[in-house]
């Protein structure tokens, strides 16, 4: 299964979470929250590794490097990017809609 969420794409394998059988006797919240903890595990494992490939880019001598590694070392920087756009964005979200609750109970 593949997650694609503000342009990241996150792969899902199936044996990484829970079964099918298991959410499906699972209460809806319990399921629910394991698969955004899921996705939230997939992210940080994204920004992971785009912290690896930097460190590793700037140790590299990128003028030695070849076209295909340059470009593979652009795409990868660009997915990191990506991963840290979106986990911006879900903390901006959420600490809006926290907002907006303690706001309305005044």
């Amino acid at each position: 299964m593949t997650i694609s969420v503000d342009g990241v794409r996150l792969e899902a394998t199936a044996s990484s979470g829970p079964q099918a059988t298991e959410l499906a006797r699972a209460p809806a919240s319990t399921a629910k929250a394991s698969d955004f903890a899921r996705l939230w595990r997939q992210v940080g494992r994204e920004i992971d590794r785009g912290e690896a490939l930097i460190g590793s880019a700037r140790q590299a001598a990128v003028g030695r490097m070849d076209a295909g590694t340059l470009i593979a070392l652009q795409a990868g920087i660009y997915r990191y990017g990506e991963a840290i756009d979106l986990t911006v964005k879900l903390v901006d979200r959420a600490s809006t809609a926290v907002r907006t609750i303690l706001e309305s109970g005044r």
